[in-house]
């Protein structure tokens, strides 16, 4: 029998101090709020207990953010679509920004065992002035643990209507883009970090976010697979290409840094979880 859940998560700014609310529905629900840089941004650990999901399981998740709230959230390990027997299992996750917000979306990786049937669904919602960070990590097998992925498919997407779409199938047996130096090259971890703004960035703000990703970039070991460019006044990228997630879940991270930094003139303390 599918396992479904659903979680609706909402943060508003009550006099200086974010706040989160949730209603969920099965197996999927946010750990305490927790203010490491102080009451104006929340920070949030959602989870989903059983670990992973099989064919016909699907998670929906809608976050919202009203006027002048920051949230960040990420989660405290992979999410992992096991083999199915014939029926998909699907993530779905919306992200709404009111006037003025700020959303962090960290999420740790997503791990494709061989024979899943998996699709990962995010949408962008930004309202004029609100801004965001979050990226996308995705693992083909368990290539550390001799499980390549050798069965199954990988749908992905991830869409700003009307500005910026994502789209990639991932299939087992398309050996050509997998193995294509035009295709994933023989990497098993994708990876994506975007900054995303209701509103157009202006030239200097986006040449300033090209520019520090770029001397992140630069000096990192998958120099050679990753780059940052900007598809839209209002999104800056950056896309990475590695073996295993650890180097591009590493180099993600010191960009998102360096963005807070230079962005957002704020520190970028990493959540608790991340350490434990």
């Amino acid at each position: 029998m599918p396992w479904n859940a659903t979680l609706s998560l909402d943060y508003s700014l009550q006099d200086t101090k974010t706040v989160a609310r949730f209603r969920h529905d099965g197996p999927l629900r946010i750990l305490q709020s927790l203010y490491p840089e102080g009451p104006g941004t929340c920070h949030n650990v959602l989870v989903h207990p059983p670990g992973g999901l099989v064919g016909g399981d699907t998670l929906t998740i809608e976050i919202s953010a009203g006027t002048g709230s920051r949230g960040l959230i990420t989660t405290p390990g992979a999410t992992r679509f096991y083999r199915s027997l014939g029926e998909s299992a699907v993530q779905r996750t919306s992200i709404r920004l009111a006037t003025g917000a700020r959303m962090e979306w960290l999420p740790m990786e997503a791990l494709c065992y061989s024979g899943c049937l998996a699709e990962n669904h995010l949408t962008l919602d930004l309202a004029a002035d609100s801004e965001m960070m979050g990226w996308d990590v995705t693992a083909l097998g368990l290539p550390a643990a001799g499980q390549p992925f050798e069965q199954g498919s990988f749908c992905q997407r991830i869409e700003m209507p009307g500005i910026w779409l994502e789209h990639a199938r991932l299939r087992a047996a398309d050996e050509l883009l997998l193995n294509s130096p035009l295709g994933l090259a023989g990497q098993r971890c994708i990876a994506t970090l975007f900054f995303a703004a209701g509103t157009g960035l202006d030239r200097q703000r986006r040449e300033l976010a090209l520019d520090v990703a770029r001397q992140v970039l630069s000096a990192h070991a998958l120099k050679t697979t990753a780059g940052a460019t900007s598809p839209h006044a209002r999104v800056v990228m950056v896309r990475v290409l590695a073996p295993l997630v650890e180097p591009a879940m590493d180099l993600l991270k010191q960009v998102w840094h360096v963005w807070r930094r230079e962005l957002w003139n704020e520190t970028a303390p990493p959540p608790r979880i991340w350490s434990t």
